[in-house]
This record gives C-alpha cells, sequence and structure tokens, in this order.
C-alpha cells in the first residue's frame, strides 16, 4: 500500500465510522426530548424510564463521536497539510461554529443527565432539546465544509494563489443546501429504523413489551417521515449534481456518452475498461427529467469530460444503486407501517412488520455510508473541485500505511466497546426499568 493510497483510506475508515456515531448523536436526543415530553404531560412512568434509558445512549455516542471527531480534525492536518494550508482560512468560519456547537452541546447534556429532581422539570426537558439542535447543528455545520469541496465558493483563485476570500459565502456555497438536507433526512431514517428495530427485537421476544412498543412509536415514525422525505431531498440533490458536477452524476448512472434523452439505469455491472453496462434495466428519458426536469433534455456523458477529471465509475455507480435500493425499500416499509398507524391497529399482533423493521436495523447506515461513498468517490480526482487534485494535497511523509493499520485498530476497538456497551444496555432495560415507579 502506497502512502497515497494509505492516507485515502484512513480518512475514509475514519469518515466511515465517525458518521454513524456523529449521526445517531445527532438523532437520539430528539428521540430522548419526545418521550421526555410525553412524561410530563402525561406522567406515565414508562416514558420516564424510556428517556433515561436513552439518556444513556446518547452519553455513549456523544463520547465516541466526540473522540472520532477530534482524531478526523488531526488527520486532515497530518494527512492532507496541502489542502489545510488554501482551504483552512477559506472553510475554517464552519468548522469554528461546530467547535461552538460542540461545547453548547457538552454543557446541555451535563444539565440533562445531572438535572433530575433537580432542574424545573420544563427547563430540564429544554436542555435536552438543546442537545439535539446543537448536535444537528453541528452535522450541518461539517456538511457545509464537505459541501464547499464539491462546490467551492468564497474566493478568487488566480495564478495559483487564493485571493479576496469569504468566509460567508464560503460557507453557504451552493452545495451546502441540498447536500446539508440530504444529511438530515439521512440521518433521521437511519437512525430511527436502527432504534425502532432493536426495539421491534425486544416486542417479538415478549419482553418488557410496553416499554418497547412507546420506544419503537417514537423512533419509527421519525425514521418513516425521514424515509418519504428523503426522495424529495434526493431530487434537489440530482438536480444540483447535473448543473455542478457532471462528471458525477455522469458516474452515478455509468452514463459513458452524452444521450438526449438520457435514460435511467437500475442495476447492472459495470465494464470500465470496454466503457459499457450490461444487465441494467433502463427508463427511458428519467435521467433527463431527474437531472433537468424535462424528459428530453441533454445529459452530458463521461465522453464530453477530460478523461484524467474522470472518477471511478464502478465505485461510484454501484455506491448509488445501493444507496437509492435501499432508500426505496424503506419507503415502502414507512408506507405499510403509516398505513396500519393510521388505522390504528395493534401493531404489536403485526409480527411481520416487526420483523421488517428488524431487517431494516443496518439497512439505513448501508444506505448511508454508500451515500458517502458517492459523495466522496465521485469528486475524485478532486479534493477541491476543479482547484486542487487530492494527489496534490497528500503528506510527503512516508509511513502512513502503519498509521492506516493503527488508527484502523482504534476504530475495531472502539465499535466493539460501543457495540458491548449498548448491549449491557438492552439487557438491563428489564432489571433497571421493570417496575413503573423506579427511580433509577
Amino acid at each position: 500500500m502506497d502512502d497515497f493510497l494509505a492516507a485515502r483510506s484512513q480518512m475514509a475508515l475514519s469518515l466511515g465510522f465517525h458518521i454513524i456515531f456523529s449521526c445517531i448523536g445527532m438523532v437520539m436526543p430528539f428521540f430522548m426530548a419526545v418521550s421526555h415530553y410525553k412524561w410530563l404531560k402525561t406522567n406515565d412512568e414508562v416514558y420516564k424510564n424510556l428517556t433515561k434509558a436513552w439518556s444513556k445512549g446518547v452519553a455513549i455516542f456523544f463520547a465516541t463521536g466526540a473522540v472520532s471527531g477530534t482524531m478526523l480534525s488531526f488527520e486532515l492536518g497530518l494527512l492532507w497539510p496541502k489542502f489545510m494550508e488554501h482551504a483552512g482560512p477559506i472553510f475554517g468560519m464552519p468548522f469554528s461554529l461546530e467547535g461552538t456547537a460542540f461545547f453548547i452541546e457538552a454543557i446541555a447534556l451535563g444539565f440533562f443527565l445531572y438535572g433530575w429532581n433537580k432542574l424545573n422539570k420544563w427547563f430540564h426537558w429544554f436542555t435536552g432539546m438543546v442537545v439535539g439542535v446543537s448536535g444537528l447543528a453541528s452535522g450541518i455545520l461539517v456538511v457545509a465544509a464537505n459541501a464547499w469541496m464539491n462546490s467551492p465558493a468564497g474566493f478568487d483563485f488566480v495564478d495559483g494563489q487564493y485571493l479576496n476570500i469569504d468566509p460567508i459565502q464560503a460557507m453557504f456555497n451552493k452545495a451546502w443546501f441540498s447536500q446539508a438536507l440530504h444529511m438530515c433526512l439521512a440521518a433521521f431514517t437511519a437512525t430511527g429504523f436502527a432504534v425502532a428495530g432493536v426495539h421491534a427485537l425486544m416486542i417479538l421476544r415478549n419482553q418488557n413489551k410496553e416499554f418497547h412498543l412507546k420506544a419503537f412509536k417514537i423512533a419509527a415514525v421519525f425514521a418513516c417521515i425521514g424515509a418519504l422525505l428523503q426522495p424529495i431531498s434526493g431530487d434537489i440533490s440530482a438536480k444540483d449534481v447535473a448543473k455542478r458536477q457532471p462528471a458525477k452524476l455522469a458516474a452515478m448512472e455509468a452514463l459513458y456518452t452524452t444521450e438526449k434523452p438520457a435514460p435511467l439505469l437500475i442495476g447492472g455491472i459495470v465494464n470500465e475498461k470496454d466503457r459499457t453496462v450490461k444487465g441494467a434495466i433502463k427508463i427511458p428519458g428519467a435521467l433527463s427529467f431527474l437531472a433537468h426536469g424535462n424528459f428530453k433534455a441533454e445529459v452530458k456523458g463521461l465522453d464530453k469530460i477530460p478523461k484524467d477529471e474522470q472518477p471511478p465509475v464502478a465505485i461510484t455507480h454501484y455506491a448509488f444503486q445501493i444507496m437509492v435500493g435501499i432508500g426505496t425499500l424503506l419507503m415502502l416499509i414507512s408506507l405499510i407501517y403509516f398505513f396500519f398507524l393510521l388505522r390504528k391497529r395493534d401493531l404489536s399482533s403485526k409480527r411481520w412488520l416487526l420483523k421488517l423493521f428488524v431487517f431494516a436495523v443496518p439497512l439505513g447506515y448501508i444506505a448511508l455510508e454508500a451515500g458517502w461513498v458517492v459523495t466522496e468517490v465521485g469528486r475524485q480526482p478532486w479534493i477541491i473541485y476543479g482547484v486542487m487534485r487530492t494527489k496534490d494535497a497528500v503528506t510527503p511523509m512516508p509511513g502512513i500505511a502503519y498509521s492506516f493499520y493503527i488508527f484502523s485498530a482504534i476504530y475495531i476497538s472502539l465499535s466493539v466497546v460501543v457495540t458491548f456497551l449498548l448491549y449491557r444496555q438492552i439487557k438491563m432495560v428489564p432489571i433497571l426499568y421493570n417496575n413503573k415507579k423506579s427511580e433509577v
């Protein structure tokens, strides 16, 4: 493994782990706040116990997210010094604001965890909401920085110099809204299905049924709303990518030749050597409509992109297909769930539906990871789109492969510890929360 590949692999690994921790940390506080609100309004002790159980999960993921996020911030400077040298002054504002949001989140979480029976009950609930809002703000600000890499703004690039820097324009670049919206909905969908699926499994096992049924309903509603809204954000993102990054769109759809109208491909095996796609289902004109809102519009293919500026097609295409395929499946599950919910059916008796949610536990995160592969691999060979190539930003220091192995071991260890802690929390539910009047 050469140093360039090792640096890219380490960054991919770090992002792949951190995105899961951070998304759960962004979304779980809202589940916790809803449960807390229901306890305050109904005085049902089950909701209070559920809030306390979820708050422990929030604390675990806040800690792991902080660790993995800190490692990422160091990696940016250590692995990509040329990138940070030029990009730091331009897109540093969202990172600094993210740090502020992080500190607010930490303070609010401290108030919430240790404020039981000490703070005014509504102020205590408010601190939990602050945890969620500040965590969501952190995510949006980080995505804004990533969006700048896809849509550079806020500076003039003249003779290799970055002049007339405007941090506000850089932060609110043309890609930030579509990426932030798509990412936030993905976080709610993935985390919602994962949490709902775990509680569905406990319901199927007939363990603390009332506790887990209430938890399942809260998480499932968030998940299903997110899944049903995701196609709208996906459409916004597709049209945005078609305008700014035609090479990425062409790679997503494995569109090797410019077509008018262009078909939408479903599935297919990409042969990058022959520049063909075999076995795909083609929907005539659909890609033209998704990209430009016109079934007869021309969509630029890779034949119009210089060869040294084309992203890897197979990886981008397969990742995009996985993301869309899983998203469609989760949307169908959501429609089924709301059908029974609106008809006020007893969901605990629909074992097949609960099994669907159990099956969906990892799917949202698989789609989430696939989406980030599309975003990052589809931008290659650029680290700053159209301005700086990734190979020109990597550190000249040798031995990066060893760093990659060490960081891999750290992240695997971290994942094992988190999995153990969450498993222990779930197993402790019957002990800690079996008694409705428990004050544990």
